[in-house]
């Protein structure tokens, strides 16, 4: 198992759509020093605007976060007129990635957020207290509570817990990291090679910080 994280050039969430895809195909340039059966895309970001130009170069199938996200919305819905707020770096949310795939699904009450403040403030280590709280009134005091919230961000289930306090128990939260894997054991069959394969760290820029962070949010 290979994972390479851009380091250098983190966080994408504020980049345009041109640089967001310029950086996902050198990255696959990357992967293709391996021989991988799969390729994960686990950024919103990046899954909203480079996936299918991912697939059309990569020697292997590519799937990302927002559409697995969209899969586990639909599954956690009781009904289509439930309203759906929707999480995620100014450039998810401008890409649009989860409404169209929500809309073409048949539900249209739907609201998205840019939340950008949320990523520098995990990367600080603050998942509660007076900032956070300050965070979440900023952004939310004027937000009709959601029946489902979409963490479109793969920093925000850190603070998942805030979250779910804030907007109540009865707010399903659709995590995209957990949401990778229930698709990925619907849809892909893993054999036991994969039970004890050997991991490898790749960063574009500090690795030592890298595995800090891998230490703190994977428990490796």
């Amino acid at each position: 198992m290979v994972y390479f994280g851009d380091t250098a050039r983190v966080p994408y969430g504020v980049k345009d759509k041109n640089t967001i895809i310029r950086y996902a195909m050198e990255a696959v340039e990357f992967f293709k020093n391996f021989e991988l059966d799969l390729i994960i895309v686990a950024c919103n970001t990046v899954s909203a605007y480079a996936l299918s130009e991912m697939r059309e170069s990569a020697s292997c199938p590519v799937v990302g976060v927002v559409e697995a996200g969209i899969l586990a919305t639909a599954n956690a819905l009781s009904n289509k007129h439930e309203r759906v707020l929707i999480l995620g770096t100014k450039a998810t949310v401008n890409s649009k990635a989860y409404e169209t795939g929500l809309n073409a699904l048949g539900y249209e009450n739907l609201q998205a957020k840019a939340t950008g403040l949320f990523v520098p403030i995990v990367e600080e280590e603050i998942y509660e207290g007076e900032i956070l709280q300050a965070t979440l009134k900023h952004y939310f005091s004027s937000v009709a509570k959601p029946d489902a919230l979409i963490l479109g961000c793969t920093h925000f289930p850190l603070i998942s817990g805030v979250l779910q306090g804030y907007f109540g128990k009865k707010c399903k939260l659709i995590h995209s990291g957990d949401a990778i894997v229930e698709y990925l054991e619907k849809e892909f069959v893993f054999s036991q090679k994969y039970e004890k394969t050997q991991l490898k760290f790749f960063a574009s820029e500090n690795p030592d910080a890298l595995k800090t962070i891998a230490k703190k949010w994977l428990n490796f």
